[in-house]
C-alpha cells in the first residue's frame, strides 16, 4: 500500500500512525527561515516534522510548529513530531533529563517519536531503557533508534522489553540497504529515511532524469516516489517554499516495476554520513 497523500500514515507496531511523508530540519540554522520552513510546510499539509538535539535548533522548530498550527487550524495531535537523544546523553537518568529539555525547546507537552541518534557501543542499552520508561509513562506516543545495523537492533532487542518502532538510516539510490530494509520488516520494525536526495548530490544523475522526464517529474520527486514505493518513510530537507510544495507533490504518478529496479540498481553501498560502525563523535 504507496501513501495516496501527504496525510497518509504508516501505522507503528504499536499502533500509533506515523506520516510516510515529513520535512527534516538537519543543519538549518536557528533563526526566521527555520521556522518559516516548519510553519510553510505544515501549511502546505505536512503533518509531520523531524529533528533532533545536535541540531540545535529545537526551538525555531518549535515555533514554527506553533505558528504552523495557528495558520493550517489544526490541533498539536494532528501533528507527528520527532526528536533525537544525541550521543553524550546517553545513559539511563541522561537520557530522560534530555527528552525533557527536547521537549522544553521544542514547547511542547510530548513526542510523538524520541530515537537514540546513533548507536554508541556500550551506551544505548542504558538509553533505550530509558526510552521504554518514558513510553511505558505515557510521555511518548512511540521510540525508535537512528542509524543501527542489523546487528545493533539484534543486540537491543536481546534485552528489550519494547523493540524499536522505528530505525530513521541514510537511505537513498546510492545507499539502499537492502538487507536492514527486510530485516526491519520481518521485526515489524518501520524504515524511515534520512538524506533521501544523498544532500542533493543525485539531482543531476542522468539515469532518473530520465525517469524523471518520462514523468513530468523532478529527479527529486522521483526519489521520493521510490522512497514510499518501497514502503519507506521519508523526511526531505528544505526550506524554500516551492521546494517544500514539489517535495511533497508525488501523490499522483506511479513508478514502474522496471523504474524501481533501475533506481534499486544504482545502489554504491555509498554513505554521505558516517558508517555507523566506524563513527567516534
Amino acid at each position: 500500500m504507496t501513501a495516496k497523500n501527504l496525510q497518509d500514515t504508516t501505522t507503528l507496531h504499536n499502533g500509533v500512525k506515523m506520516p510516510w511523508f515529513g520535512i527534516g530540519v538537519f543543519k538549518v540554522e536557528e533563526g526566521p527561515e527555520l521556522v518559516n520552513a516548519v510553519k510553510t510546510a505544515i501549511k502546505h499539509g505536512y503533518r509531520s516534522v523531524d529533528t533532533a538535539a545536535i541540531y540545535e535548533n529545537e526551538e525555531g522548530v518549535g515555533k514554527g510548529i506553533q505558528e504552523g498550527l495557528k495558520e493550517a487550524g489544526i490541533s498539536r495531535e494532528e501533528l507527528f513530531v520527532t526528536s533525537k537523544v544525541w550521543n553524550a546523553d546517553l545513559g539511563y537518568e541522561s537520557t530522560i533529563a534530555a527528552y525533557e529539555t527536547s521537549l522544553k525547546k521544542l514547547g511542547l507537552e510530548y513526542l510523538d517519536l524520541y530515537l537514540i541518534h546513533w548507536p554508541v557501543e556500550g551506551k544505548y542499552k542504558d538509553a533505550w531503557r530509558a526510552l521504554e520508561t518514558l513510553y511505558k509513562e505515557g510521555r511518548v506516543k512511540a521510540i525508535g533508534v537512528s542509524n543501527f545495523q542489523i546487528h545493533h537492533l539484534e543486540d537491543v532487542m536481546k534485552d528489550a522489553e519494547i523493540k524499536p518502532m522505528v530505525n530513521q538510516v541514510e537511505y537513498h539510490p546510492r545507499l539502499t540497504q537492502k538487507e536492514l530494509q527486510a530485516f526491519c520488516k520481518d521485526n515489524g520494525i518501520q524504515l524511515e529515511a534520512w538524506s533521501p536526495l544523498m544532500q542533493g548530490q543525485l539531482l543531476d544523475n542522468e539515469v532518473l532524469q530520465e525517469i524523471a522526464n518520462k514523468h513530468n517529474k523532478s529527479v527529486a520527486q522521483i526519489i521520493l516516489r521510490w522512497d514510499l514505493q518501497n514502503g519507506v518513510v521519508t523526511i526531505p530537507k528544505s526550506t524554500k517554499e516551492h521546494r517544500i510544495v514539489e517535495n511533497a507533490n508525488v501523490f499522483n504518478f506511479e513508478l514502474t516495476k522496471e523504474e524501481m529496479e533501475t533506481i534499486d540498481g544504482l545502489n554504491q553501498n555509498l554513505r554521505v554520513g558516517p558508517d555507523p560502525d566506524h563513527f567516534d563523535f
